[in-house]
């Protein structure tokens, strides 16, 4: 895959994103979080670029040869390779907070299932775990952090919509799911976003036990 970059981007720079890009897919496809080519994974590289997974690469086997730049509206750039059909939803989040830098996307079976055990009530409430204080901002445990369920559509602009709608509301975001599908979380960094990813990951499974053993 031919990639041509812009002048305003070193190409150290894009091979730095594309194999940090890479590293992180291949450890979380190892924990199974990526089945079936699923999930997509993007690092911001300046104002108006960004690094992301091509479309329907296996997870486990990337390299700098499937990832693709693309612009802060998700097109390609310098390359006929196609962004995951998810993209908007990246450049979504760049464009909202400058200051994020990584969105990662998985499927993880605890994942998929929270989604479709939460969708009617459209959001997990998280209340009195310790790990709540893994996500940045959250200082305790004596408090609530929302992750809402956005129903699943194949039409982006609608779920960007959604996201959007939950943000003009004024509520705190940090991640969502999306209903049978799985969960984007982002940070600063990878490692900030690692850990937002794990975190999330056990406590969605922790209420899901809740849940069972209520039942």
């Amino acid at each position: 895959m031919s990639q041509v970059l812009p002048a305003t981007i070193s190409p150290e720079l894009f091979a730095q994103r594309a194999d940090a890009i890479a590293d992180a897919a291949r450890e979380l496809a190892a924990a199974g979080w990526t089945p079936a080519t699923s999930s997509n994974f993007s690092m911001r590289l300046d104002d108006d670029h960004a690094a992301i997974t091509i479309s329907g690469r296996d997870k486990g086997r990337l390299g700098r040869d499937d990832i693709m730049l693309i612009d802060m509206h998700g097109k390609a750039v310098g390359t006929s390779a196609r962004p995951s059909a998810e993209t908007e939803l990246h450049t979504q989040i760049y464009r909202r907070w400058p200051e994020m830098n990584v969105v990662l996307h998985t499927h993880s079976r605890t994942q998929s299932v929270a989604s479709r055990l939460f969708a009617r009530d459209g959001v997990v409430t998280l209340a009195g775990w310790e790990l709540q204080k893994a996500i940045a901002g959250q200082t305790t445990h004596d408090s609530e952090l929302a992750i809402p369920v956005f129903p699943n559509t194949q039409h982006m602009p609608e779920l960007v919509a959604q996201v959007d709608a939950w943000l003009d509301s004024g509520r705190p975001l940090h991640a969502y799911l999306i209903n049978g599908h799985g969960i984007y979380t982002w940070g600063r960094d990878m490692a900030e976003t690692r850990r937002h990813l794990e975190a999330l990951e056990f406590l969605l499974g922790c209420e899901m036990d809740l849940r069972s053993r209520s039942v």
